[in-house]
C-alpha cells in the first residue's frame, strides 16, 4: 500500500527481544530496563500481525532486536513467515554471537539473508565498543564465515566512530574482496545512545574510499529492501554500501513500518508515535482480529510522516533506546 505522500510500503522490521548478549555504548548501556517476557509478542501474535500485513502489501519481513538469536525458537519464527501465503523474503540482523550455532537452522527454516554487525576486528576494541570480552568477536567472524558456507545472502553492518574505529574501512571492506559479502557503513543515528556518539559522515567516507580505490564504480544492482547505495570496486567479489540516514536522508524513498518487541506499531524512528497492537490480541474472534491488526497497520502506514528530523536533533521526540525500538 501507499502512505500519504505516495511512497509504497512493502518492508516491515519485527524487533523480537530488547534483550542482547553484548552491550555496544551507542545501543545498549548495561543499566538498561527489560520488559518482561509476558509483554513481549508471541511468536504466533508476530506471525498473524504479519498476516495481516501481507494484505496491505508488505512482503518483506527483517528480524531484528535487540539481538534476536537471545530468543528462543527465533527458527522457528523465521519458518512461521516464511509459510505464510504472500511472504517474499525474511532476513535478520544479528551481532553474530550465536551464528555459528543457529545459521543451519535458520538456513534450514528458509531465511533468505542475513546482516551481521561488525565494528572492528581489533580485540581490545571489540571490548571497548561492545562492553564484553573479546573473544566473543572470535564467534562473530566464525558465524560470518558460517553465514558464508550455507548460501546466505550475508552482509555486514558497520558503524564508524571518531576517535574510536574511524580508520578501520579499509580491514572492513576486505571481507568483499574475496567473498559474496556486501560490507555497508551505517551512519551513527542520533537516536538513543548514539545522540552522545559522534561518528563518521559517509560522505567523508566515500572521499576517503574513492582516493584509496578511484576505480570504484555506482552498483546499481538491487541489494535487498534497504536503503544502501552500492559501489564496486574491480577485483572484490561483493560490493561496498553506505546507509547515510544522516548526510544523505533517503525519506522520500522510505518504504517501511517498524514492529517493537512489545507490539507498536511505529512509522519513524524520530518520533514517539504509533499504532498499540497488543491489545488487540485479546479479541476473541479471530475474523475480527485479523480485521483491526489490517487496520492497525493502514493506520500506522497512514501516520508515517514526510521525513525525518535527524538534522535537527531538538525535534525529535522519541527518546526510547534503539533495542527498545527495533533498530
Amino acid at each position: 500500500m501507499k502512505d500519504r505522500f505516495g511512497r509504497t510500503i512493502e518492508y516491515m522490521r519485527i524487533s523480537v527481544t530488547d534483550r542482547c548478549n553484548l552491550r555496544c555504548r551507542y545501543c545498549m548501556p548495561d543499566d538498561i530496563e527489560k520488559r518482561p517476557m509476558n509483554e513481549l509478542l508471541r511468536y504466533e501474535q508476530i506471525t498473524e500481525l504479519a498476516q495481516a500485513a501481507i494484505k496491505c502489501g508488505i512482503t518483506h519481513f527483517r528480524l531484528t532486536g535487540g539481538e534476536p538469536l537471545v530468543r528462543k525458537g527465533v527458527t522457528e519464527l523465521v519458518r512461521m513467515l516464511k509459510n505464510l501465503p504472500g511472504t517474499e523474503e525474511v532476513t535478520l540482523t544479528t551481532n553474530g554471537i550465536l551464528l555459528p550455532d543457529l545459521a543451519g537452522t535458520l538456513a534450514e527454516a528458509g531465511l533468505d539473508g542475513i546482516n551481521i554487525s561488525l565494528d572492528t576486528l581489533k580485540p581490545e576494541r571489540f571490548t571497548m565498543i561492545a562492553g564484553k570480552d573479546s573473544g566473543l568477536l572470535d564467534r562473530t567472524l566464525e558465524g560470518i564465515e558460517k553465514s558464508v558456507e550455507l548460501g546466505l545472502r550475508t552482509k555486514l553492518n558497520c558503524v564508524l566512530q571518531k576517535g574510536v574505529n574511524e580508520e578501520e574501512w579499509k580491514e572492513l571492506i576486505q571481507f568483499a574482496h574475496s567473498r559474496p559479502i556486501d560490507v555497508r557503513f551505517i551512519e551513527m543515528m542520533p537516536i538513543g545512545c548514539g545522540i552522545k556518539v559522534e561518528g563518521i559522515g559517509n560522505d567523508e567516507l566515500m572521499k576517503q574510499l574513492l582516493a584509496e580505490y578511484p576505480q570504484a564504480v555506482p552498483d546499481e544492482r538491487t541489494h535487498g529492501s534497504g536503503p544502501a547505495r552500492y559501489i564496486r570496486i574491480p577485483g572484490f567479489t561483493g560490493s561496498i554500501g553506505f546507509i547515510s540516514a544522516v548526510h544523505g536522508p533517503f525519506c522520500s524513498t522510505c518504504n517501511r513500518i517498524r514492529l517493537t518487541s512489545t507490539g507498536t506499531l511505529k512509522s519513524c524512528l524520530c518520533y514517539d508515535t504509533g499504532m498499540e497492537t497488543s491489545w488487540i490480541f485479546k479479541e476473541g474472534d479471530p475474523e475480527a482480529r485479523a480485521a483491526l491488526l489490517e487496520d492497525a497497520v493502514r493506520q500506522a502506514t497512514l501516520m508515517k510522516p514526510e521525513k525525518h528530523c535527524f538534522s535537527e536533533p531538538e525535534k525529535i521526540t522519541e527518546h526510547k533506546l534503539m533495542t527498545q525500538i527495533g533498530g
